[in-house]
């Protein structure tokens, strides 16, 4: 992703339709990674199990919807990711992708300075 390599990132991309790979990546980061973009899908709305994966990391998280969640149906309205995450992002397609990045490099920078 040009965006990431623009602000000096090395990105790695996944994707999974299962929690449970889900869950082990995110313990990964504990130790490897400087933050987390994440796009919980559906599991957005109905997995505590990656609520408490999040719990544990050390580093900002980003979560991102590609749609507006609270222009869909009521019971997407409530994300298990959202009170973990640092920020929310939602509603600006594939672009809000680019805007996580451009938040996280804030928040290190910023945590740099300290």
């Amino acid at each position: 992703m040009q965006k990431a390599k623009a602000l000096g990132f090395e990105i790695a991309m996944r994707q999974s339709n299962s929690e449970g790979e889900l869950i082990n990546w995110i313990q990964e980061a504990v130790s490897e990674w400087s933050a987390i973009i994440i796009n919980p899908a559906a599991y957005t709305h109905t997995s505590v199990a990656i609520m408490d994966a999040l719990k544990l990391v050390n580093c900002p998280v980003v979560e991102v919807h590609i749609s507006n969640i609270y222009q869909r149906e009521t019971f997407r309205h409530h994300s298990y990711v959202s009170p973990v995450a640092t920020g929310v992002i939602c509603g600006f397609g594939p672009v809000g992708y680019e805007f996580a990045l451009e938040a996280i490099s804030g928040l290190l920078r910023k945590k740099e300075e300290v």
